[in-house]
C-alpha cells in the first residue's frame, strides 16, 4: 500500500519501516519552536526536574528555536520579565537559534523559521503555536503543541503519543487571475471544508497551480491549513522549495523531498480551478464564513492591516505597494503594514516600498504580530471594522468583541484602503492600468 507525505515522514521519525493513518508514535523532533510563550514551556519544563536531584537540561540546543514576537516590544512589565527569563534560559542551555527584538534578525516565528533555512523537508517540525502548520510549505510535518507538550520535548527529544493522522489531497489547478492570489485560494478551500472539515487531518497540496506557485505563497496556504481544523499543511517539497532553501536561506547541506507515492490512500480528493476564481472575504466571527468579494463590496472599513505570518511577505508588500504608489488612503481610514521580519523589512526599505506605504498615508510598523491577536498594538474601538490579511476573524480577535474583523489578501486589503470601502482590486487603476 502507498504511503502519503505524512505517514513517510512520521515513519522515517519513529523508526519504523512504515506507518499507517491511525497508528500512534513517538517521532523524534527535527525542531522545536516557541516565542514569548516559551517562559511558559519553561515552568513545565523545570517542574519535569523538580525532586529529581538532576540538572534540567535541554535534550539538544541546536534543535531549539526561540523568537520574540508576539509582543514587540514589550508593552508592560509582565511580558518583559517573562522575556528576560526566557533568555536567562537560552542562554543557561545554549540555545543559538534565538531571535531576540531585533531590527535585523528579528521578525514573526513562521517566517523567521524558513527565511533562516531551519525547516527542512522531512523534518518533524512541533511549535507552541497553532499557525506551525505553516511550515509545511517546505515538505515538513509541522503541527502546533502546548506548553506542557512542548516541556517534554525539550527534555526528552520526542513528541509522545502522536497519532498518525489521514490525508485530504487537495489538488489546484488553473492560472490564477489579475488581483488574485494564494489567500484566496485558501480562504476558498476553508470556506468550502468549513472551520471542522479537516480535523485531525492532513491537507496534502498538489496540481499545477501549487507547482508555480512561490515559497511565500505556499507558506500562506499551509498558515491556514489549521482554519479547516488540519493537523497540519503540507507541499510536498519540490524544484521551487529546493531553490528557495538554497538561494533564499542559505542552506549548503542535503536537502531530501519527501513525495507521496502513486498510489498513495488519502480519505478525500478535493479539486479547485482557480482560473476564475473571485477574491474572497472571510466575514466576521469565523474563518470559514467565506463569501466572493462581490457580496460585501461596500461595506465600510475603518482599519486595513496588511502583514503578520499569513501575508507579511516580500511579494505581499509589493503587491500592495504598487496599487497605493501615488495615492492616498482614504480619510478616516487607518492602514497599519506589519512586515513579517527585520530582513523583509530592509528589502522593502531598499526597493522603496515603505516609502509608497509612508507616502500614501499608511503607518508602518516594526515586525511582529501587532494587530492580530490585538494585546499589544492596534486594536479596534467599539463598533468598528478592519479588514485585514491576517489568519483569523474571531470575536475579538483585534482586542475589542465589539467590533469586526474580515480576511482578504493583500490586493484586497490595499484597494480598500484607498476607497474606505471593501473594494475589489480588479476595479482599481494600477500604474495605468486596470
Amino acid at each position: 500500500m502507498g504511503k502519503t507525505v505524512v505517514e513517510k515522514i512520521l515513519a522515517r521519525a519513529a523508526g519504523r519501516p512504515a506507518v499507517s493513518a491511525g497508528d500512534v508514535v513517538e517521532p523524534a523532533v527535527d525542531l522545536a519552536m516557541s516565542h514569548e510563550n516559551g517562559a511558559l514551556v519553561i515552568n513545565q519544563f523545570l517542574e519535569i526536574y523538580k525532586g529529581t536531584g538532576l540538572a534540567p537540561r535541554v535534550w539538544d540546543p541546536s534543535r531549539i528555536a526561540i523568537i520574540f514576537d508576539h509582543r514587540v516590544p514589550a508593552e508592560s512589565p509582565k511580558t518583559a520579565t517573562n522575556q528576560k527569563k526566557v533568555r536567562e534560559f537560552v542562554a543557561a542551555n545554549g540555545i543559538t537559534k534565538f531571535h531576540d527584538i531585533r531590527g535585523d534578525l528579528g521578525g514573526i516565528c513562521h517566517q523567521i523559521l524558513p527565511e533562516n533555512g531551519y525547516v527542512r523537508p522531512g523534518a518533524v517540525v512541533l511549535g507552541t503555536d497553532s499557525h506551525t502548520t505553516s511550515h509545511g510549505a517546505l515538505g515538513a510535518l509541522a503541527f502546533g503543541i502546548g506548553a506542557t507538550e512542548m516541556a517534554s520535548v525539550w527534555a526528552l527529544g520526542t513528541a509522545l503519543n502522536v497519532e498518525v493522522p489521514a490525508t485530504i489531497k487537495v489538488v489546484v489547478n488553473g492560472k490564477l487571475p489579475p488581483m488574485v492570489g494564494p489567500k484566496d485560494i485558501i480562504l476558498r478551500l476553508v470556506g468550502q471544508l468549513t472551520a471542522e472539515g479537516a480535523n485531525y487531518r492532513v491537507l496534502e497540496f498538489h496540481g499545477e497551480t501549487i507547482r508555480a506557485m512561490s515559497t511565500s505563497g505556499r507558506l500562506t496556504l499551509c498558515n491556514m491549513s489549521v482554519e479547516a481544523g488540519a493537523t497540519s499543511g503540507i507541499v510536498p517539497a519540490d524544484a521551487e522549495t529546493l531553490r528557495y532553501l538554497r538561494e533564499e536561506a542559505g542552506v549548503a547541506g542535503t536537502l531530501t523531498p519527501v513525495t507521496p507515492d502513486r498510489d498513495a490512500t488519502y480519505v478525500r480528493t478535493l479539486e479547485i480551478d482557480v482560473s476564475k476564481l473571485e477574491p474572497q472575504i472571510a466575514c466576521p466571527h469565523t474563518v470559514d464564513n467565506v463569501k466572493p468579494i462581490g457580496a460585501v463590496a461596500g461595506t465600510k472599513v475603518h482599519q486595513i492591516v496588511i502583514g503578520s505570518c499569513t501575508n507579511g511577505r516580500l511579494d505581499d508588500l509589493e503587491i500592495a505597494a504598487g496599487i497605493l504608489r501615488g495615492k492616498k488612503v482614504a480619510q478616516g481610514v487607518r492602514m497599519l503594514v506589519f512586515p513579517a521580519s527585520g530582513r523583509i523589512y530592509t528589502q522593502a526599505l531598499l526597493k522603496g516600498l515603505l516609502a509608497d506605504f509612508v507616502q500614501a498615508g499608511a503607518v508602518v510598523m516594526n515586525p511582529g504580530c501587532g494587530p492580530c491577536l490585538g494585546v499589544h498594538e492596534g486594536a479596534l474601538g467599539d463598533g468598528e471594522t478592519a479588514l485585514s490579511t491576517t489568519n483569523r476573524n474571531f470575536k475579538g480577535r483585534m482586542g475589542n468583541p465589539a467590533s469586526d474583523v474580515y480576511l482578504c489578501s493583500p490586493a484586497v486589503a490595499a484597494a480598500s484602503a484607498l476607497a474606505g470601502v471593501i473594494t475589489d482590486p480588479r476595479t482599481v487603476t494600477v500604474g495605468g492600468v486596470r
